[in-house]
């Protein structure tokens, strides 16, 4: 298998995965735009060769490193970057150069939440009542049809970025003087809810080989607009409404050979499973490392060994709750570092500064821990997490 694995260096996850493709004998062809030598010894010994760009935002020259890796191995297989910023440019790649999975006629599908509303339909999975290409009198009369406060947010984009939580006009008349009008926003009715992830790992059949989920009780609109912090629990099993709801919603996509990362709400009002979105992709912070403590498994090995192979080993069963608590610069908290180290003693897996790219949604530091007792693992957060008066 002619493997390209596009900005090969960033996550850094991507040299796990690239690693493992490697030792199921894939012949992994790198795209970067940074220099060979920065790269660390795992991914360069992961690599049967790197191709060096300047921009990878510049077609021309993708197109370029690619038509040159098709000269020297003949036929690529698969063209992936796992980072959900290059799903466009990786489709386009595939129409130009008939490479398997997703095209550039589909990738819409998966890139906006618009066009995700009609899957949740056709799943039968509840959606929340939304407007499309927005405008200052449409965003007014729906907010008149479904009360204050509405979210207001990219039709494109993840992590929260530039999502907004509107209570009156006079904010949807600041939103609309400060928008940018290169970026097309929808607009949706308010859900006091709690984010439940359906995340695994789907064949080139349509068959799931793995799943597992997370909660996440904090808004994550409102870490990243209030530069607060957050944390998640991966949980032990995955509760069966979100299970049920998970694979409808991946049959009602057709999806083929992906990771998955479906984000739900649980609304607290009436307890209904609501759809959010989804990314076909895999989740972000630290989601996969969450994977592995709580299944002990190697999630990137066995994301490979679907590529090659169009299988998993297992059958994998949760054995620990798994959780991220993430700290912010600017806040004054109760114990510092090296007091949580020796408080967390024994539960910790990981914990590291955040890339910056990312700490805005996801904190500056994080910790990641885990425990048969979810009990104990809130208090862990509790104790990460709580501030000086």
């Amino acid at each position: 298998m002619n493997f390209i694995f596009f900005s090969v260096h960033f996550p850094d996850f991507n040299t796990e995965f690239s690693h493992h493709l490697r030792q199921f004998g894939a012949n992994v062809l790198g795209i970067g735009d940074t220099d060979y030598n920065t790269l660390n010894e795992r991914l360069k010994s992961s690599l049967t060769e790197y191709y060096k760009i300047s921009n990878l935002e510049d077609y021309d020259e993708v197109l370029r490193a690619v038509g040159y890796f098709t000269h020297k191995y003949g036929k690529i297989d698969r063209f992936e970057s796992l980072n959900e910023f290059w799903l466009e440019l990786e489709a386009r790649i595939r129409t130009d150069f008939n490479i398997e999975g997703i095209k550039a006629d589909q990738v819409l599908d998966i890139r906006q939440k618009s066009r995700m509303k009609h899957f949740f339909r056709k799943s039968g999975v509840k959606i929340i009542p939304f407007i499309d290409k927005i405008t200052r009198s449409k965003v007014k009369n729906f907010a008149k049809t479904t009360g204050y406060p509405i979210i207001v947010k990219p039709d494109k984009g993840s992590g929260a970025s530039m999502t907004f939580r509107i209570s009156n006009e006079q904010e949807i008349d600041d939103f609309f003087a400060l928008a940018p009008q290169s970026i097309d926003f929808i607009a949706e009715e308010f859900v006091d809810g709690i984010i439940m992830t359906y995340d695994g790992l789907i064949d080139r059949e349509g068959n799931i080989l793995f799943e597992s989920g997370t909660i996440c009780e904090e808004s994550i609109m409102d870490a990243v607009n209030n530069d607060d912090h957050v944390h998640y629990v991966s949980l032990l099993k995955l509760p069966e409404e979100v299970k049920n709801a998970g694979q409808k919603i991946m049959k009602s996509f057709n999806a083929r050979e992906r990771f998955f990362h479906v984000e739900l709400f649980k609304s607290k009002k009436n307890n209904e499973l609501i759809a959010l979105e989804v990314n076909m992709r895999p989740p972000g912070a630290w989601m996969t490392d969450a994977i592995n403590f709580s299944y002990n498994m190697d999630i990137y090995r066995e994301w490979a060994n679907m590529v090659v192979n169009g299988k998993v080993d297992g059958p994998f069963s949760g054995k620990y709750y798994t959780a991220y608590a993430s700290r912010k610069n600017h806040k004054n908290y109760r114990l510092d570092h090296e007091t949580i180290l020796q408080q967390v003693d024994g539960k910790l897996v990981k914990h590291s500064a955040i890339e910056p790219v990312f700490s805005r949604a996801m904190g500056n530091y994080a910790y990641q821990f885990r425990s048969e007792s979810l009990d104990e693992i809130n208090r862990l957060i509790s104790l990460i997490q709580q501030e000086l008066p």
